[in-house]
């Protein structure tokens, strides 16, 4: 019996295609770089520890969580605290899970792994992949996606605050990554409907709070797609009736 399920696991692992994972890996590894660099730099700007720094790297993983985590670090705010405004930050990370469950690995720790590791960017290459190649691809995109932000952590980190005096504003080079992926999502798969319930929510959001900004964006977005999950579920329960 354990013979058998070995074997069934050497073929789940075995099918997993880690050169073209590899090569998928490029892109976001090009944005990675120059944004995990920037944040070991800042780090070590902020006064966190070198060993603290990479395992934000390691354990945390989410760009911009890590980023935000710096400031409340340096400032010594209490776990709590800092728990919760990661939580919300990364409450998005919810959604991304969703469309792709069916491709996770079978195997109980790379599942959850991939689970773990589904960024902002490992969501936006496994989506704009053929359904057919997404389960041979997920576990290695994944593990190349953070092997490129760790290294590039670890080499801000080397580099030290001496960057920082060079190039100001180093933090940004996130958030032109973010929209580098978002464009090149919404070329491959032309929706509309998330770009407006995204402007639509900041725009509400902002009428009523700043410090909250984010949050509240999020909670909108999330009524607003399960309102239109509602609605479209019963449009078709209606016309299935009609008929």
């Amino acid at each position: 019996m354990t013979t058998h399920s070995n074997e069934l696991n050497h073929q789940q692992a075995a099918h997993y295609n880690w050169t073209e994972g590899f090569k998928k890996s490029l892109p976001v590894a090009m944005g990675y770089l120059p944004a995990g660099i920037a944040f070991g730099v800042l780090a070590q700007v902020a006064g966190i520890p070198v060993w603290a720094t990479i395992m934000l790297s390691i354990v945390l993983y989410a760009g911009a969580a890590q980023y935000a985590c710096l400031p409340m670090l340096s400032a010594g705010l209490p776990i709590g605290n800092i728990a919760t405004n990661i939580a919300a930050i990364n409450l998005r990370h919810v959604f991304y899970g969703m469309p792709l469950l069916q491709y996770l690995p079978k195997q109980k720790l790379a599942k959850t792994y991939c689970l773990f590791a589904l960024t902002d960017e490992t969501f936006s290459v496994m989506t704009s992949l053929p359904n057919e190649s997404r389960q041979a691809l997920i576990l290695p995109i994944s593990l190349f996606n953070q092997s490129w932000w760790v290294l590039a952590s670890t080499l801000g980190v080397m580099i030290g605050s001496t960057l920082s005096d060079l190039i100001p504003h180093l933090d940004f080079a996130l958030v032109c990554l973010f929209v580098i992926l978002a464009y090149e999502q919404f070329q491959s798969i032309k929706r509309y409907f998330p770009i407006g319930i995204a402007v639509i929510a900041l725009a509400v959001a902002s009428l009523f709070t700043s410090n909250w900004l984010l949050l509240v964006a999020i909670s909108i977005c999330m009524l607003m797609i399960l309102a239109r999950g509602f609605w479209s579920k019963r449009s078709l329960t209606g016309g299935s009736h009609d008929q």
